[in-house]
């Protein structure tokens, strides 16, 4: 509908029972690949911030970025501290990230209304 930027604002972070550094870079690497995927579907830039530090049972891992239409990672901040950080964002390269991969022009809608059937009456 117009936007330039997305921001995605999240709280997420590890079990503190869970000690496998695996496993949890494995979840960390799985929540930045989705946020960076929304990038490059939308063709615009975004900026995925999570909070550090523990609360109850939970370790947030921290590791908010910035990255621009394609997914490239802009500024990582670090996962165990909070940290405030500016990133210069030219938004007028939107459009040639548009132009290159025109991801939203590609799209099938004429095939949503198959998958969007939830099969309730069958």
């Amino acid at each position: 509908m117009g936007a330039d930027i997305l921001f995605f604002p999240t709280a997420i972070g590890w079990d503190t029972a869970e000690t496998s550094e695996e496993v949890n870079r494995e979840q960390y690497e799985a929540w930045q690949t989705i946020q960076r995927s929304h990038a490059i579907a939308n063709g615009v830039h975004v900026v995925a911030v999570n909070r550090t530090g523990t609360e109850a049972e939970t370790r947030f891992w921290g590791g908010s970025f910035v990255s621009n239409p394609f997914g490239t990672v802009l500024h990582q901040a670090p996962h165990d501290t909070p940290e405030t950080h500016v990133v210069e964002i030219n938004l007028d390269l939107n459009r040639k990230y548009r132009e290159l991969w025109p991801f939203l022009r590609d799209r099938r809608i004429d095939t949503y209304p198959q998958i969007l059937n939830r099969f309730i009456d069958a």
